[in-house]
C-alpha cells in the first residue's frame, strides 16, 4: 500500500452518492438532468481546494482539471483519468443512504429500509474476498451509485495524494468527469482539444485486477410500424392494428438465441428496450450488440427480414427502420496502442494484483473517447450489483484502485527517457 497516506476514498464516496445525479434517457437536454451539475460543481470546488487552480465545470456539466507535472522530463505523455457522474435510471437514485458495513463477516447483509433486499455471497461470490474488510451498500430503497461514483472518488483521492506528495514524480495528469454516460451521451460535448491528453483511462470497471480493453460495438434501431386506422365499431376487414403487429413481430424473435437472456461472453444480441404506440402507429426501440462490428449489419438485416415477414402480410401496413451508431469496440483502436495497455498491466502488478483481461458486455465513455482520438481502456473500481438496490462496493478495492493509479502515473514518467 502507499506509505504515509490516510485513505479517504470511502468517506468521499459516501458523500458523493448522497447527491442525486440520475440521468434521464427521455430528455433531449444536455446534461439530461440539471441535478448532475450539483456534483460537478462540488468536484470542481474540491479540486481547487486541493490546489488545482484550473479545475472547472463547463456549461455542459463536464469537469476538467490538471494535476501539474512535477518531473524535469519534458516528453512525458499526458494521461487522463475519467469517470462519469450520473447514475442509471434503472433504479431510483433519490435519497441514497450509504451504509458502511465494517469488517464484513460473510453473513447475509439485510438492507434496513427494505428487508426483502438481501445481499449474500451466494449471489455475489466475489463478496467472499471482502471478508474481514469494509463493504458499502445502500439502504434498500435505491441503488448505491458505485457506478460510477466509485470511479469519481478514486480519481479524487488520487488527485489529493499527488497534491500532498510532490516527491512522487509524474507528468501532467488530466481529470475528466462526464455527465450522461448511462444514457449513451457522455462524450457528446466533451472538448478533447481543451483537455489536451494523449491517452486516457476510464475508471468504470468491476472486480480488482480486471482490465477491460474490449467492448461491444453498438447500434440502436427504431422500427416504426404503420397500421390502418378505422373506427372499432366498423373495423371489419379495414382495421390493421399497429400494436398487434408490433406484438407479433416481438413474438417472432428467436427465443433460444440472439437475446441478452440467452447469450454470454462474446455472443451478440438484439434487444427490444421500449415500445409505445396506438392502433395506427407503433414504435419499437432496439439495441443491437456484438463484439464484431460487421455483425451489427447482419443482425439489422435479420431484424428487417422478421419485420417484413410480419408487416408484409397485412394490406396497407408498412414499416420504417432507422439505424443509428452508438459506439464501437474500443479494441479496434487500442490494438494500435499496446503501450497504453502494457502500462496499466504493470501498474496492476505493482499493486499486487493479478491482471484479468475480460471483454465488457457493454460500453463505456472510453469506447467513444478511443474513436475520438483518446485511446482509453477501462480500469477497475470494485463496483458490484450495479443498477440495482443490491449494489455494493468494497472499500479495499477502491483503495487498491487509488494505488494502481499512482503506480500508473509513475510508470509513464519512468518509461519516458527525456
Amino acid at each position: 500500500m502507499l506509505q504515509d497516506y490516510a485513505f479517504s476514498v470511502a468517506e468521499r464516496f459516501m458523500r458523493y452518492v448522497e447527491i442525486d445525479t440520475q440521468s434521464d434517457p427521455s430528455s433531449h437536454d444536455f446534461p439530461s438532468t440539471e441535478k448532475q451539475k450539483n456534483l460537478a460543481e462540488l468536484l470542481a470546488n474540491e479540486l481547487q481546494q486541493m490546489g488545482i487552480p484550473d479545475a472547472k465545470m463547463d456549461e455542459y456539466g463536464y469537469v476538467y482539471a490538471t494535476i501539474p507535472a512535477n518531473t524535469s522530463k519534458k516528453e512525458v505523455p499526458v494521461i487522463c483519468f475519467c469517470a462519469h457522474m450520473d447514475t442509471s435510471s434503472d433504479c431510483s437514485g433519490t435519497n441514497v443512504k450509504p451504509i458502511l458495513h465494517r469488517q464484513y463477516n460473510d453473513n447475509p447483509i439485510v438492507l434496513p429500509d427494505d428487508s426483502t433486499q438481501v445481499i449474500t455471497s451466494t449471489q455475489y461470490p466475489y463478496l467472499k474476498s471482502h471478508v474481514g474488510n469494509d463493504v458499502i451498500t445502500a439502504s434498500g430503497n435505491t441503488l448505491l451509485g458505485a457506478d460510477d461514483k466509485a470511479g469519481v472518488a478514486i480519481i479524487m483521492d488520487t488527485a489529493q495524494y499527488f497534491m500532498q506528495h510532490p516527491e512522487v514524480k509524474h507528468g501532467a495528469i488530466k481529470i475528466l468527469f462526464t455527465p450522461d454516460e448511462e444514457v449513451g451521451r457522455g462524450t457528446e460535448y466533451v472538448n478533447l482539444r481543451n483537455l489536451g491528453a494523449d491517452y486516457g483511462y476510464t475508471l468504470d470497471g468491476g472486480e480488482a485486477g480486471h482490465l477491460e480493453v474490449e467492448t461491444f460495438s453498438a447500434d440502436s434501431v427504431t422500427l416504426t410500424i404503420y397500421g390502418v386506422s378505422a373506427h372499432p365499431g366498423y373495423a371489419k376487414n379495414k382495421l390493421v392494428n399497429a400494436l398487434k403487429l408490433a406484438g407479433e413481430l416481438l413474438a417472432t424473435l428467436p427465443k433460444g438465441e440472439w437475446s441478452p437472456e440467452t447469450t454470454e461472453k462474446k455472443q451478440g444480441f438484439v434487444h427490444p428496450v421500449r415500445m409505445e404506440g396506438i392502433a395506427e402507429k407503433a414504435t419499437i426501440e432496439f439495441i443491437i450488440r456484438d463484439f464484431e462490428t460487421a455483425n451489427l449489419a447482419k443482425y439489422e438485416e435479420r431484424l428487417k427480414y422478421f419485420a417484413e415477414s410480419v408487416v408484409g402480410c397485412y394490406a396497407g401496413a408498412y414499416f420504417e427502420m432507422v439505424v443509428k451508431e452508438q459506439y464501437r469496440n474500443m479494441y479496434e483502436v487500442l490494438e494500435h496502442y499496446p503501450q497504453v495497455i502494457a502500462c496499466a498491466e504493470e501498474a496492476y502488478q505493482r499493486t499486487g494484483l493479478v491482471v484479468k483481461k475480460e471483454p465488457i458486455r457493454g460500453g463505456t465513455d472510453g469506447s467513444r473517447l478511443s474513436f475520438m482520438g483518446l485511446p482509453c481502456p477501462n480500469l477497475f473500481t470494485g463496483m458490484q450489483g450495479i443498477h440495482s438496490k443490491k449494489e455494493w462496493v468494497g472499500v479495499k478495492d477502491m483503495e487498491l484502485a487509488v494505488e494502481a493509479l499512482v503506480h500508473l502515473s509513475r510508470i509513464w514518467e519512468e518509461k519516458t527517457l527525456k
